[in-house]
């Protein structure tokens, strides 16, 4: 039976015994790149949720579930003779060095120090060299990705949440003077957004909501709601996973002073549910308050 070790080759065996046929474990044998793909995004959120409550402990264990992502995608690549760990790991330092001239190069680069734009134009160059040399392998796809026409929001992952993504595709459009100049009219667009989404959801005539359009108008919304959040520099899925919590916390307030009571929220009323959510408000208040009024050691 294996032994826990520090050594990453350890694991590597772990994952190649548990992929070999026969002997190894028919759930893991039976997975692939897609059906393996969710947990991979499932692990980086929740090594992002040990962070938010700073708690070490779980980021020690959250981290080796998202490397163990790494380990098993590299084996089902080197099954199919395409890659193995090791080549992922060369991949990834030859980028580090060639990312950071100012720090890894010549005398010369080193004394430059990190020019605008250069990380763009380096990861540029990279997507190109890429986009050839699986072109000169026969993958028809990329051979597309060569050409001049390449765009600039290209290497966006499709598979980034939403609000991330969408920053993204903001800050690569912005890169090139596509932006609003300041937070201002971005806020003035934000209102339009809310008119239109307020329109969208009129009834008209006794006719249903086009439900369509809609959902467009509130995906244009939330659209502009993370630029907002790019011109403050503000992490939107940071700042939305904090109210979430806060709803969760506030809420959580409600269901403790109506069991107080033998109730439960079903039991209770919206106007003293709001009541109640209002009191859970001016409490945090106080007690930031508290913290703020409270002498330094």
């Amino acid at each position: 039976m294996p032994e826990p070790s520090r050594d990453i080759r350890d694991l590597i065996a772990i994952m190649a015994a548990l992929r070999t046929p026969d002997t190894g474990c028919p759930w893991d044998l039976a997975q692939d790149f897609a059906s393996i793909a969710p947990y991979t995004i499932e692990e980086a959120c929740e090594v992002a949720d040990a962070i938010a409550r700073g708690d070490l402990v779980d980021l020690k264990d959250e981290l080796g579930d998202l490397l163990l992502q790494v380990v098993y995608h590299a084996r089902m690549a080197e099954e199919r003779q395409a890659f193995a760990f090791g080549d992922v790991v060369e991949a990834i330092t030859a980028k580090m060095i060639r990312r950071h001239p100012h720090v890894f190069g010549t005398p010369e680069q080193r004394a430059a120090g990190a020019a605008p734009g250069f990380w763009e134009r380096i990861k540029a160059g990279e997507r190109a060299a890429k986009a050839a040399e699986r072109a000169a392998g026969g993958d028809a796809r990329v051979a597309a990705a060569a050409t001049p026409h390449e765009s600039i929001l290209d290497g966006v992952p499709t598979s980034l949440p939403a609000l991330s993504r969408a920053v993204k595709l903001q800050q690569k459009a912005a890169a090139v003077g596509f932006d609003w100049p300041s937070l201002a009219p971005v806020l003035a667009k934000v209102r339009e957004e809310i008119d239109e989404l307020e329109a969208a959801t009129e009834a008209n005539d006794g006719q249903p909501i086009d439900l369509a359009h809609a959902a467009e108008e509130l995906g244009d919304l939330l659209f502009v709601a993370a630029n907002v959040a790019r011109h403050l520099n503000v992490d939107p899925e940071g700042a939305l996973r904090a109210a979430n919590e806060k709803f969760r916390r506030r809420f959580s307030y409600i269901e403790t002073r109506l069991a107080e009571q033998g109730r439960r929220p079903g039991d209770s009323s919206l106007a003293e549910m709001d009541g109640l959510w209002n009191e859970a408000k001016q409490d945090e208040r106080t007690k930031v308050s508290r913290t703020d009024d409270a002498p330094s050691e």
